[in-house]
């Protein structure tokens, strides 16, 4: 929970940086470990039943709903706190509903990246992936509705990925190195955790 935001209690219980939760856990440390412990189970969940939708900005919250609403009562909804976090600062918060629906809405536009060969489908996968990670569209929870959501979103292409087998650290600082315009390191994460439909190639 690094984030940099306006104000440093922004729902969190008073004096402390530990988010308002509903069991109410009043400690950061065990507060992570039990978000950890629950969303890893509902990932579980996912990867075996998808979550149903159209890949939307609507499908996109309601897998954060999904992982996160035994723990927060705002699960699935937009933030309302500017944030940043290593030097990456995310869209405002005032901005996220119109830009995510039109980035959503490009996707779609674009058949969600159905029938793409392999290199043209990663470089699609990247750009959008970069788009998202700068939307951050909640509060606590984007890398893990990021991956949920890929994951769906790359399979029902006909491809496969699996976020488990990927450097975590590498993963990050592609992705910083991409929130500054350079995504030659995020191309070749992908590029390689990205496989199947070697036909297409």
């Amino acid at each position: 929970m690094s984030y940099s935001i306006d104000s440093l209690t922004a729902d969190c219980y008073p004096g402390t940086s530990c988010l308002i939760n509903k069991l109410d856990i009043r400690d950061e440390e065990m507060l992570s470990e039990y978000e950890a412990m629950v969303t890893t189970a509902k990932v579980a969940l996912l990867a075996q039943n998808p979550l149903p939708g159209n890949f939307d900005f609507a499908h996109y919250r309601a897998i954060h709903k999904f992982l996160f609403e035994d723990l927060y009562a705002w699960a699935g909804q937009l933030r309302t706190v500017d944030m940043s976090k290593k030097g990456t600062t995310f869209v405002k918060a005032g901005e996220i509903k119109t830009l995510g629906e039109k980035a959503f809405a490009r996707l779609n536009h674009r058949n969600n990246f159905a029938g793409l060969a392999h290199e043209a489908f990663v470089k699609s996968i990247v750009d959008f992936y970069s788009v998202i990670n700068l939307l951050h569209p909640f509060r606590e929870g984007n890398g893990r509705t990021q991956r949920v959501f890929f994951t769906q979103l790359i399979r029902t292409a006909g491809y496969n990925i699996d976020f488990s087998e990927i450097d975590t650290d590498e993963l990050m600082v592609a992705t910083i190195q991409a929130a500054c315009g350079v995504n030659d390191l995020l191309l070749a994460v992908f590029r390689n955790a990205i496989t199947g439909d070697m036909e297409k190639q």
